[in-house]
């Protein structure tokens, strides 16, 4: 897929008040400081159309965008560590559940898994969450820059899932400090949206 438009649309805090189209939606969600607006930025291949932060807690609504005049990347506030109340959390996480319950033009969330770190509970729990809600997801593997280093790490969250998962979501491996792993996650959504329009 060719990226030959990509613009920010608007920004929500309450799914009731997104844009009302036919457009398919991939949402892209994970811990704070994941590296979400990063990978957002290589896939779409513009520098600067998510804003990086290297302060956790920085994406604090749901944040749209349009690409291609055809679909919509949707970028959700991350979840865990973020300096601020634990009240605004918990609001941002109502507001996180409740747009990926009810929206029905959301196809595909994008589960973002920083792969420098062993596994976290709070992914585990949040990707049983999907599971339970029937919330169709893949895993990306994001900061993936040392991948010797990395492998191990992305074994041992496998591994994890696996205790609860009789099979394992489509999985990306990806690094946006060497512009890797993009074009495979474009070719997923073109793939899906072709697939939707054959239905």
């Amino acid at each position: 897929m060719i990226i030959k438009t990509a613009e920010y649309t608007n920004s929500y805090v309450d799914w009731n008040k997104c844009p009302q189209t036919n457009w398919p939606e991939y949402a892209f969600i994970g811990r704070s400081n994941v590296g979400k607006s990063s990978l957002i930025n290589m896939i779409t291949q513009r520098k600067f159309l998510a804003k990086v932060s290297n302060t956790p807690g920085k994406t604090q609504c749901i944040n749209f965008f349009d690409i291609n005049n055809d679909w919509h990347l949707v970028d959700l506030p991350g979840y865990g560590f973020a300096k601020t109340a634990r009240s605004n959390r918990h609001k941002w996480m109502k507001m996180i559940k409740d747009y990926m319950e009810n929206r029905n033009s959301l196809l595909y969330v994008f589960q973002l898994i920083d792969s420098r770190i062993p596994p976290q509970a709070i992914d585990i729990n949040f990707i049983n969450w999907m599971g339970e809600k029937g919330i169709p997801f893949v895993i990306v593997y994001t900061k993936n820059d040392h991948p010797r280093q990395n492998k191990g790490n992305r074994i041992a969250f496998e591994k994890e899932l696996l205790k609860t998962w009789e099979e394992l979501p489509p999985r990306f491996i990806t690094s946006a400090a060497k512009n890797e792993g993009g074009e495979e996650i474009l070719r997923f959504i073109e793939e899906t949206n072709k697939a939707m329009l054959e239905l």
